[in-house]
């Protein structure tokens, strides 16, 4: 199985590392043919200083506020969204192109960011809901769930074991 995983991943990648520069030298040169080449370079560079400052600044206020979610014991996880969002926004910037800059100012919106992760978080949890419905919460079936159901409310909540440390 990770064998198939591992050859799907490398078509994948090998694919993005040859369409993505195609795709960019080609909107280059139309770009270039616009607006002139000096000005199509200049463009790639000031996205680029912009979007590094931008990443600074959102990465900055990111990490500030996990830092602040975890000092109240609460899991930041749309801290850690943003942040992750942040990483890939830079690396996006940061590569000579059009459209990989287009991709990374749009990831450091909040709005496409906040639309991005309403998204994917209802993906995840029609996926959960839909994998708990069909296999139960413990990973039985809900007919043998209903059956036991009655005998797990009389049963105690605490297990009991032993303890032993060992430094």
């Amino acid at each position: 199985m990770s064998v198939i995983l591992e050859s799907l991943m490398f078509r994948i990648l090998f694919l993005l590392f040859i369409i993505i520069p195609i795709i960019e030298i080609a909107l280059l040169i139309q770009v270039s043919d616009v607006i002139g080449g000096f000005a199509t370079i200049a463009l790639v560079v000031l996205t680029a200083i912009v979007g590094a400052k931008m990443v600074k600044q959102q990465g900055m206020g990111a990490l500030q506020n996990v830092q602040v979610q975890m000092a109240q014991g609460q899991m930041p996880a749309k801290e850690l969204f943003t942040g992750i969002c942040v990483i890939i926004a830079g690396v996006l910037l940061l590569t000579p192109g059009i459209m990989t800059d287009v991709f990374g100012l749009l990831l450091l919106t909040p709005a496409i960011r906040n639309k991005l992760a309403a998204g994917l978080a209802s993906q995840a949890t029609v996926r959960m809901s839909a994998s708990m419905h069909q296999t139960g919460t413990s990973g039985f079936s809900q007919t043998h769930q209903s059956m036991h159901h009655e005998q797990d409310e009389n049963r105690p909540k605490t297990i009991d074991g032993e303890y032993e440390r060992k430094d």
